[in-house]
């Protein structure tokens, strides 16, 4: 009888001694990154879609660098690198400004965003050259121990594949904007962010324009400002996050609270800003460029890193023309946002930041006014000042107290703690821009000043005392839509020595974009070309700018301003 054939080793057997011929850490450094990102994708991202995009993005850049590499374990660390470090700087961002990651961090990345981090976080050289030391030679092991090799081209299909379809999907179901506002979905927000981002600056660049306009601005010549009468100093005053908090019902208040938003005449007037809860370059944007920030859509965030020299208009520069010299007070390190080159783009001449001003920490408002007075003492008997005070004290978080000892007698109202806090806080401003209008009554007795002050925007607590018991989805929806309860604050005139003139652009309710135009026309400054034109499109649209006609009369406006070279690239 015929022995039984020999039915060789068994499956199992197979791939247990393929294993073994290649080696299960050579297997494993191959799977590991792609289970770490799997449980990121589970602990990161929220629901289906999220989810998807994540695999999307995960699969494009792995098979990007599985394309130039051919090595799938070192393809994976390095994908696991960037989601980590994605992750890490969006969760960083946030904590910062409220505000994940997104892909125009990318695309307007400069020399101060980086010179900001190193500044406020000295370590972070130091840190960022010791990852490289320890990263660069568990690459080169990655390297050495990968067993495979995949082929080039399908790897490039793979990832084309991979592009194809988050595109489809970010067209199809385009990210929310308010939902840059929630800790979460680090990853898929900033790939959908990619794919908009790209699209709408492929379409109509940075800023929104006309393709061409009927009409020219004439450029002013310098020597063309003749104003009648004396020139008064004039102060622009950064109000951070303040707004007359009985716009909300059942808020309880200190006897006096609202006299704070009256102006000259005893008038409190509206101002309306275009962010709300945060992102104060918004309105620095408004208020110095004169501009609208919802002109640069999905790029608004980055509003002052994208103007910094390219938009070449603005209130100082207005007044530059008129015998003024330009400053800014700024709490902040000069970097963030670009703010210092912002602010000398649109005609500021001396910028001091917070390390200028030997700032330590957050500030009360009277540090501001101090050094307001103190350069006033310098400068106000050489030509008219125009200074810039950006305010800090009232900025979050509220739920601890910020310097109590400076109201030892203050009374809770009795609301919720936070509302408490920004209360006081409110009455410790008060307080101080009164001390603020004695000294310079008592420094300047014969100089003549005006005085604007704005908040530039509502704190972000707002929401929930306006509308009590309002979802996160709900709110956010309302910001998209830029309800006004959500977005209207003060501004305010107060003069000294000087009447301020009157004009139908001093109105009762204006957008945040023609303050600059309130400020001339109060002061009696005569209007440049470009701000004669906004006067028109301010009267015709009864204070009302970006959302006039549509939008059609700011995007009309910026195209006369490109062809008159106030504005640049882009």
């Amino acid at each position: 009888m015929a022995p039984a054939p020999n039915p060789g080793p068994s499956a199992t057997a197979a791939v247990t001694a393929g294993i073994a011929a290649i080696g299960i850490w050579r297997l494993l450094a191959v799977a590991a990154p792609h289970m770490a990102a799997l449980a990121i994708m589970l602990q990161t991202e929220a629901d289906f879609g999220s989810r998807l995009c994540f695999a999307l993005s995960w699969g494009i850049l792995n098979l990007l660098f599985v394309a130039l590499l051919r090595r799938p374990a070192l393809s994976g660390a390095l994908s696991l690198t960037l989601v980590v470090a994605l992750v890490l700087l969006s969760q960083f961002k946030h904590g910062v400004v409220q505000m994940t990651a997104n892909f125009v961090d990318l695309m307007v990345i400069d020399r101060d965003s980086a010179a900001f981090l190193f500044t406020i976080f000295p370590n972070l050289r130091w840190s960022v050259i010791s990852a490289g030391l320890v990263t660069i030679p568990l690459m080169y092991a990655l390297w050495w121990l990968d067993p495979f090799r995949i082929r080039r081209l399908p790897a490039l299909a793979g990832m084309l594949a991979c592009l194809a379809a988050l595109t489809g999907y970010a067209f199809a179901w385009p990210d929310e904007a308010w939902r840059g506002y929630y800790p979460d979905g680090y990853l898929s927000k900033f790939a959908r962010s990619g794919v908009t981002a790209v699209s709408d600056f492929v379409n109509y660049g940075f800023m929104e324009s006309d393709a061409v306009s009927a009409g020219r601005l004439k450029l002013p010549l310098v020597d063309s400002c003749a104003p009648a009468g004396r020139r008064p100093h004039i102060i622009m005053v950064h109000d951070e996050s303040s707004f007359d908090i009985r716009q909300a019902q059942g808020v309880k208040v200190p006897a006096g609270y609202g006299s704070h938003f009256d102006s000259f005449d005893g008038k409190a007037r509206k101002f309306v800003a275009e962010s709300s809860g945060g992102a104060s370059w918004f309105t620095e944007y408004n208020v110095l460029a004169g501009l609208s920030s919802r002109s640069f859509g999905r790029f608004s965030y980055f509003v002052t890193r994208i103007a910094a020299g390219r938009v070449e208009r603005g209130l100082p520069l207005a007044l530059r023309r008129c015998g003024y010299s330009t400053t800014s007070l700024y709490p902040a390190h000069g970097a963030f946002m670009s703010a210092r080159g912002f602010h000398t783009t649109t005609g500021i001449q001396k910028f001091y930041d917070a390390r200028d001003l030997g700032a330590k920490g957050i500030e009360p408002d009277s540090f501001f006014y101090d050094k307001t007075l103190n350069l006033l003492s310098q400068n106000a008997a050489l030509n008219p000042q125009f200074i810039f005070v950006y305010l800090a004290a009232n900025h979050f978080p509220w739920e601890t107290p910020f310097r109590a000892d400076l109201t030892p007698s203050w009374s809770k109202p009795g609301n919720a703690p936070v509302v408490d806090e920004y209360v006081r806080r409110q009455t410790m401003s008060a307080n101080d821009y009164s001390a603020f209008v004695a000294g310079l009554k008592k420094k300047f007795p014969a100089q003549p000043f005006l005085i604007v002050r704005y908040g530039d925007h509502q704190p972000e607590f707002s929401s929930h005392v306006l509308d009590p018991g309002i979802d996160e989805t709900a709110a956010g929806k309302k910001f998209e839509s830029y309800d006004p309860r959500y977005f209207t604050t003060y501004y305010a005139i107060d003069a000294i020595n000087f009447e301020p003139v009157k004009s139908p652009a001093v109105m009762e309710t204006v957008d945040a974009a023609y303050l600059p135009l309130v400020v001339q026309e109060a002061a009696g400054i005569p209007l440049d070309p470009s701000f004669s034109e906004q006067k028109s499109i301010m009267l015709r649209c009864k204070g009302v700018f970006y959302a006039c006609k549509g939008g059609a009369e700011a995007r009309r406006f910026n195209r006369l301003l490109i062809d008159a070279g106030y504005v640049k690239n882009l």
